[in-house]
């Protein structure tokens, strides 16, 4: 029950980050399309924070993944 609960949490912490990615990449850049929207989505927490850090300094939103 506890690695459930433990679990739920990981993932909310997850969309979080997700959603706060998102929303600055639309701010930086412009609307997000759907390949944007579901990259992120689907990456996980460490990749979420990486991204997140490079924001900061990138040029354009492929720069964010690479």
């Amino acid at each position: 029950m506890e690695r459930a609960w433990q679990h739920g949490i990981e993932q909310g912490e997850r969309k979080g980050e997700a959603k706060l990615l998102l929303r600055q990449m639309e701010r930086k850049f412009g609307p997000a399309d759907v390949r944007l929207r579901q990259q992120i989505q689907e990456a996980d927490a460490e990749t979420l924070l990486e991204w997140s850090d490079r924001i900061l300094t990138a040029e354009s939103p492929e720069a964010v993944f690479h």
